[in-house]
């Protein structure tokens, strides 16, 4: 059955799976995947990747470390599997920004990790719209929050959390695992697929620009850069020539929105485009979503 027509048909939510006793009760509703998929990038710190942004672990010496969960089944779905590979207890959870497909699955680790670690805005932006859909019962907040950098050593991996500013939303945290030289950088990175951009949330494509500056800044060739979503046919691990690529793309978005207002064209005109020129292979789920939201900062710009 059709997953999305099952959902609507009984009233049930992704989220509200996570009370379901087992991942298998979900899987007999018919409402779960089995092609979930683990990649380790070393010994210790893999991948996973299912329904929504992609997951990044760490089982150190002291215990896991997770980066970002997804939804609630997906969450017990890594519980389950990490649990074959360490009996340790889990040392903290991050979530690299607000989007439910990055942090619903919080409230899988309920009872099982001791803290939950954002960005200040990320944990103010899950509380205002978990409050505005009315399933405040089905979140679990970050207990931990930082406001430029934070940085702690976990086992023998140093990890560190940093605000760039503004960028997918006004609450993104760039992960890096520094001994590992690894880095989770969300949603600010869509590889080959326009992305979603969050503006009642605080994004800027401008200032994104920047943040993927500091970003390639603080890596180097030899760094493994996890990215949030990837296009079919394309990974998220991926290049510095990848961020490089993804910055020219807001560039153009900006510059292409930018010329259009300046021809006087309406949003409703610039957002029937479809396309962004240059651009015309990548994945269009969010096109209309990129060029409004380029139209209302390029049009806020000009005030």
């Amino acid at each position: 059955m059709n997953r999305r027509r099952f959902l609507k048909s009984t009233g049930l939510t992704l989220a509200a799976l996570a009370f379901l006793d087992a991942v298998s009760e979900a899987k007999a509703l018919g409402l779960l995947d089995d092609d979930f998929k683990i990649k380790m990038l070393n010994e210790n710190t893999g991948i996973f990747i299912a329904q929504g942004g992609t997951i990044l672990f760490q089982l150190g010496k002291s215990g896991p470390v997770i980066v970002d969960d997804q939804f609630p089944p997906y969450a017990k779905m890594l519980i389950k599997e990490l649990s074959k590979k360490t009996s340790l207890p889990y040392q903290l959870l991050i979530n690299t920004h607000h989007h439910a497909d990055h942090t619903a699955g919080n409230i899988a680790f309920k009872d099982i990790v001791p803290h939950i670690l954002a960005h200040q805005n990320s944990k103010l932006n899950q509380e205002n719209s978990s409050i505005a859909k009315g399933n405040q019962n089905e979140q679990l907040l970050p207990d931990r929050t930082y406001e430029k950098v934070w940085c702690e050593k976990i086992g023998n991996e140093k990890i560190c959390l940093k605000y760039f500013g503004p960028a997918h939303t006004n609450g993104d945290s760039v992960v890096f695992f520094q001994s590992s030289n690894i880095v989770h950088v969300g949603d600010l990175v869509f590889n080959k697929m326009h992305p979603f951009i969050d503006k009642p949330y605080g994004a800027s494509i401008k200032n994104w620009q920047l943040v993927l500056d500091n970003i390639l800044k603080s890596t180097n060739k030899k760094t493994k850069i996890i990215c949030g979503h990837a296009a079919e046919g394309s990974d998220v691990i991926i290049t510095r020539e990848e961020v490089r690529n993804f910055k020219n793309y807001l560039s153009t978005l900006y510059n292409f929105v930018e010329n259009e207002v300046t021809q006087h064209k309406t949003r409703e005109e610039i957002i029937a485009n479809k396309v962004l020129p240059g651009f015309e292979n990548w994945n269009n789920k969010f096109i209309e979503n990129c060029l409004d939201s380029a139209y209302t900062e390029v049009t806020e710009n000009y005030k």
